[in-house]
């Protein structure tokens, strides 16, 4: 069994002045969906994600060695960054790079030796209502485990991958799903070999041709703030009514999916995939504070896909992050009709016609 401790480093055995790594990271779509966690950003309940090819985060980090002051070893007291986006200096981002940084100190001893300059974009609009905080965490920890393997080159690519999404879950849980593709599961599962609380894995089990290059155009129906952050949602679940039977429910979903994913079984797949999106936001508006993220547009854009699908009989179905947009997803081959579908009768009910057109990717990748 893997524990935390096991990603703490003994010592280095090379030294680096200076220089950069460049790394991109996609956004996901959680298929089962996580609601709720203990302490140290741990699941209440097993996920599972595709992840997204379009939607990313690219980020730069430049480091720098400190000089060391003799008064008081004062250089290497504190963290020291930068953070641009998008080119420009972005101080309220600064304090979560802060927290982040406290988190994995632990993991990656070397932080307070060096100044750092992060330099981070978006593929998608900003504020578009997209969760960018996965993206950019799974960037930034991708980046950090880049300079730790310049401290350590002797380190495995499965020691690698599995620190640098652990990391990642320390700034943002679903971060951890980020790392790698196609189809990612995060938290411990009895049928899932390899499945862990501390990092997502890759599916391990065969996965039928009807799910290769799934398709998901995303809505956006809401581009602004959510009015309950995710944070302040996963601490409702603690003394939530429904919480016990919905963290059940999640294993017994994902059980479901993994004889899907063998069989390519469409119908089975999207009633599992829609009665999760449905139940994350029942358990919004059971909790007490109760709240409702989706808007009128959810709704009317969630009853044209069932209406289309009853019609078409074409396998189409959606999902919903902690939002009101709405992720559409369909196979491929009906890609055409899908997005005709779309365009004719969806975009009305977005923010100033905005979609973007996306399709499972494979992870991160070091540019």
């Amino acid at each position: 069994m893997i524990s935390p401790n096991d990603f703490i480093p003994s010592k280095y055995t090379h030294s680096v002045e200076s220089g950069f790594f460049q790394w991109s990271a996609p956004s996901n779509i959680a298929l089962v969906k996580y609601w709720g966690k203990k302490d140290n950003q741990i699941p209440a309940n097993p996920s599972v994600s595709f992840t997204l090819n379009n939607c990313k985060t690219i980020t730069k980090l430049a480091f720098a060695k400190k000089e060391i002051s003799t008064a008081l070893n004062v250089a290497g007291n504190n963290f020291s960054f930068d953070l641009l986006f998008e080119g420009k200096p972005k101080e309220d981002f600064k304090p979560k790079i802060q927290k982040f940084l406290e988190r994995i100190e632990i993991y990656l001893p070397f932080l307070k030796d060096y100044h750092f300059t992060i330099d981070t974009e978006n593929t998608f609009p900003h504020s578009s209502g997209i969760a960018s905080s996965a993206s950019g965490m799974a960037a930034l920890a991708m980046n950090l485990m880049s300079l730790e393997k310049a401290l350590n080159p002797e380190m495995t690519d499965d020691y690698f991958f599995q620190k640098a999404s652990l990391l990642a879950r320390l700034g943002s849980g679903s971060a951890c799903r980020s790392v790698k593709g196609q189809v990612v599961v995060w938290g411990n599962h009895a049928n899932i070999s390899g499945s862990s609380d501390l990092f997502g894995v890759e599916f391990p089990n065969v996965i039928h041709a009807n799910f290769k290059n799934f398709q998901d155009t995303i809505l956006l129906v809401d581009k602004g703030e959510k009015q309950v952050s995710s944070t302040v949602g996963h601490d409702l679940m603690h003394n939530h009514p429904f919480a016990e039977r919905r963290f059940a429910q999640a294993h017994e979903n994902l059980d479901a999916l993994i004889t899907i994913f063998i069989s390519g079984d469409l119908d089975a797949f999207i009633k599992i995939v829609e009665s999760e999106a449905l139940t994350l936001h029942a358990m919004m508006m059971t909790s007490m504070p109760y709240f409702i993220l989706m808007k009128p547009n959810t709704l009317q854009i969630i009853n044209a896909i069932w209406k289309f699908r009853n019609e078409t009989k074409i396998p189409v179905c959606f999902t919903l992050d902690a939002g009101a947009n709405v992720h559409v997803l369909y196979p491929e081959n009906v890609a055409e009709t899908v997005l005709q579908f779309i365009k004719n009768e969806l975009v009305g009910y977005c923010q100033n016609g905005q979609y973007i057109c996306d399709e499972i990717g494979n992870g991160a990748v070091l540019i």
